[in-house]
């Protein structure tokens, strides 16, 4: 239920997890916390172009998820998975 509501929040605010650079350009990480253990989500948000539709209201949005785990190899664990 926790990694649930995690990611309907995100889907509510896709632009709110940290802006990743380098090989992890155009992902983003949103952390949150549960049991004092700090979880992380990769995830795509959609592009500037697809959320300013020329004024038309979206009503269906895509994210693309990618990972959720703990801190503890999240990045290189990601990386591998983008690369192959």
């Amino acid at each position: 239920m926790v990694i649930e509501d995690a990611v309907e929040f995100v889907c509510e605010h896709p632009r709110l997890g940290e802006a990743k650079s380098g090989d992890l350009q155009g992902i983003r990480v949103y952390k949150f916390t549960h049991n004092r253990q700090q979880y992380l989500i990769a995830y795509r948000p959609p592009a500037e172009e697809e959320l300013k539709a020329g004024g038309v209201e979206i009503e269906l949005l895509f994210i693309d998820f990618y990972q959720i785990g703990t801190h503890e190899n999240f990045y290189a664990s990601l990386k591998k998975y983008l690369k192959s």
